[in-house]
């Protein structure tokens, strides 16, 4: 699993601490659960957004579970994304209108593919119902009521003040906002039900079953019922549990493919990302204790393979790796994943082969090529660097926001002694990781070495006259 950092931006209010309610309602206002997760631990210090994970054999088993949901909610040439979440709790969000984001843990957690493919369901629901504008709506709604409501309140507590009524004062503050804010979570409820119904409608659609939707809402039941007891149901941002759940019983169970069963190479698939997620994101402990030595099936002995590797026994790893090719030699990740482990192991050179039979087999996967790329860069031949830099254009042409790959490049075209475009490319990483200080020191460095006007310059240019927005 290549882990790579990108960066997302959010907009938080910055007011009262009214609006600060109003605005950690927002951000929450599309999860897919109303429980916290557990703490996301970013890549970097510098970090922007949310920290998240990046996989070419997760990403397009994620892909396949979402195109047919995607096409049925007429939503298939919008190029909305499924991108991962470095969390390890059980959740789902929509938090603009091209991505869904999972956690990792959702998916390491997820028994069947039908799971997974409910819970991309029900996101989809709300992308489809347009939620989110919705949401915002009535939000900007809601702080002009709040403000109104403010300054009626502050009025009558003024006035109460005078005549020395001074409890009825802030009762006047307080009543309003409290309906408000009641009447958004109530608002917001409907979209999750809304969702529920659309979700279910998408996995008819496509003939699947929507009971890996259900069993995903039971288990949301069951892990909050301590959290739920006594709860004012009309201040919660979800439906209450069960009866989220009895609805979505009845909706489930009246799809004629309610008992339809995931396809035995779907589930191979999704026992393969399992297993991948857990060596890659689990302690070394709890990788082999869920898949024991005694355990010889393929998921297992992947997962044992990933963990050696990122446990310092890379002697250990390699056979064991070699051991997955001799069973599936046609599956790209695994020759990924041996490339994977000799470059980090400090042997790039070896890690060339398998890198470039990984790129081939995955039909160029962009990623894959920049591991590639790094690769190249890594192995300090000097003849490798056309290559690299050819290569690594290809991959950022398809997936323009990776920091990775500009770093790459930017090594390579150091190593041919092209300090223009190293910095350029130097600049271009540190502005997707949001350090736009040293972005623009670099690109202001990079205009001095561009002719005036050339391609070149201007992309320097544009990053030093870009203002970040501010978190």
């Amino acid at each position: 699993m290549t882990e790579l950092s990108l960066s997302l931006r959010t907009e938080p209010f910055r007011a009262s601490r009214t609006r600060r309610t109003i605005a950690t309602l927002a951000s929450a206002a599309l999860l897919l659960a109303s429980w916290p997760a557990a703490p996301a631990f970013a890549q970097s210090a510098k970090q922007k957004g949310p920290p998240l994970l990046r996989d070419a054999e997760t990403e397009q088993l994620l892909r396949d579970y979402s195109r047919p949901i995607l096409r049925a909610a007429g939503l298939e040439k919008q190029n909305i994304q499924v991108v991962i979440i470095n969390d390890a709790g059980f959740n789902a969000f929509v938090a603009d209108g091209r991505r869904i984001f999972v956690n990792y843990g959702a998916l390491l957690k997820s028994e069947t593919p039908n799971q997974i493919i409910g819970v991309l369901a029900h996101e989809t629901g709300h992308l489809a119902g347009g939620h989110l504008a919705k949401m915002r709506q009535q939000l900007a709604n809601a702080q002009t009521q709040m403000i109104v409501a403010m300054l009626l309140g502050i009025g009558a507590a003024v006035a109460g003040g005078r005549s020395g009524i001074g409890a009825g004062g802030a009762a006047a503050v307080a009543a309003p906002q409290s309906m408000i804010m009641r009447t958004l979570l109530s608002y917001q409820r409907q979209q999750e039900e809304s969702a529920d119904k659309a979700g279910v409608k998408f996995l008819n659609a496509t003939g699947q079953s929507a009971k890996g939707m259900y069993e995903t809402f039971k288990r949301f039941q069951s892990d909050s019922l301590f959290s739920a007891y006594g709860a004012d149901p009309y201040m919660q941002s979800h439906p209450m549990p069960a009866e989220r759940v009895e609805a979505l019983a009845g909706l489930a169970r009246s799809s004629p493919y309610w008992d339809k069963k995931d396809a035995p190479a779907l589930m191979h698939r999704h026992e393969m990302m399992r297993a991948k997620v857990s060596g890659f994101m689990e302690r070394p402990e709890t990788v082999y204790r869920r898949y024991p030595a005694s355990d010889n099936s393929l998921p297992a002995r992947y997962a044992r393979a990933i963990a050696a590797y990122r446990h310092g026994n890379l002697n250990n790893a390699i056979p064991q790796i070699d051991g997955l090719i001799k069973v599936e030699p046609a599956n790209p990740y695994f020759y990924e994943l041996k490339g994977q482990a000799l470059l980090e192991g400090g042997r790039p050179a070896e890690a060339i082969p398998p890198l470039r039979k990984a790129v081939q087999l995955s039909q160029r996967s962009p990623l894959i090529e920049m591991l590639l790329g790094q690769a190249l860069v890594a192995s300090d031949n000097k003849a490798y660097a056309d290559e690299a830099i050819t290569i690594l254009k290809g991959a950022l042409a398809r997936e323009p926001e990776v920091p990775l790959g500009y770093m790459q490049i930017a090594m390579a075209y150091g190593r041919k002694g092209d300090l223009a475009q190293a910095d350029l490319a130097s600049a271009q990483a540190a502005y997707l990781r949001g350090d736009h200080k040293t972005a623009r020191d670099l690109a202001s460095r990079a205009k001095t070495r561009f002719p005036i006007g050339s391609p070149g310059w201007v992309r320097a240019d544009d990053i030093v006259n870009t203002k970040p927005v501010k978190n």
